[in-house]
């Protein structure tokens, strides 16, 4: 997913610009930005074969949440977890976070490993992911067609960065994804979107959508604003399968008071 920081200001009661013109707020994106990168840091290094989701996903959130406790500690600035941290095996496209009394994932050899989560300070979000191969080396690399969905997932969103400028529209970006997957003979997941995000936002209106089909499709938009993140997206068969799982993974609104 990619994450966009909209450049136009949002005014409290005490009249703060919550925009990158203001240098406090891109402190505050970089702190929330090195908080999330140490906690997949830290998850990377603990996969492992035996491991299960939910060790992982522990880890994950309390790394995060330590590291969030230990800035800004004077006021009453909100911070913490934006995205729960998840740990998405092989075919489950993303957003695995399981209740500690149903997960049933152990990671074994060779399984692709997504992780992703995200952090906030005052609002402002930190958002990162990650792919890995369980049990992966210098001496012993990933081959195949994971490794055929993993480089054409990175090259896809290295061309997309390019092309993240003022003036080009999201219909490019989504045309370069195909052009970039279909070279490795893989498919772009349908149904994912990469949003903009803002001040305790995390899917905002303006998105990109990563396949298009007849019955999937999203608004044009001219990009007006800067990149903050990105992390790649998954292969798919051209499609990705809903299954009746329970839902898990929360986007906190922590400021508002809400969960959504």
């Amino acid at each position: 997913f990619f994450c966009f920081v909209q450049r136009t200001g949002i005014m409290a009661e005490e009249e703060q610009v919550y925009d990158l013109t203001n240098q406090e707020v891109i402190t505050k994106y970089k702190t929330a930005c090195d908080i999330a990168n140490k906690a997949l840091t830290t998850v990377i290094e603990a996969v492992a074969e035996g491991k299960t989701a939910l060790e992982l996903c522990d880890l994950g959130d309390n790394t995060a949440k330590e590291g969030a406790a230990s800035v800004y500690n004077k006021g009453s600035i909100e911070k913490g977890l934006a995205f729960p941290t998840c740990i998405s095996v092989n075919h489950c496209c993303g957003h695995y976070s399981p209740l500690p009394n149903e997960d049933k994932v152990v990671l074994k050899n060779g399984d692709v490993v997504k992780i992703d989560l995200g952090v906030h300070v005052d609002g402002l979000l930190g958002l990162v992911g990650q792919t890995v191969v369980v049990g992966a080396t210098a001496d012993a690399p990933v081959e195949g067609r994971a490794a055929d969905v993993i480089v054409a997932a990175h090259t896809a969103a290295e061309a997309a960065m390019r092309l993240m400028k003022p003036g080009h529209k999201n219909t490019e970006v989504t045309e370069v994804f195909d052009k970039v997957v279909s070279a490795f003979n893989c498919n772009m997941v349908e149904g994912v979107l990469s949003h903009q995000v803002k001040r305790f936002v995390i899917d905002g209106n303006n998105v990109i959508i990563s396949k298009t089909t007849p019955e999937q499709k999203v608004d044009e938009v001219t990009l007006y604003v800067r990149i903050q993140n990105c992390s790649a997206s998954y292969k798919g068969d051209n499609s990705s399968s809903s299954k009746p799982t329970k839902c898990t993974a929360w986007m906190l609104l922590s400021a508002l008071g809400k969960e959504r």
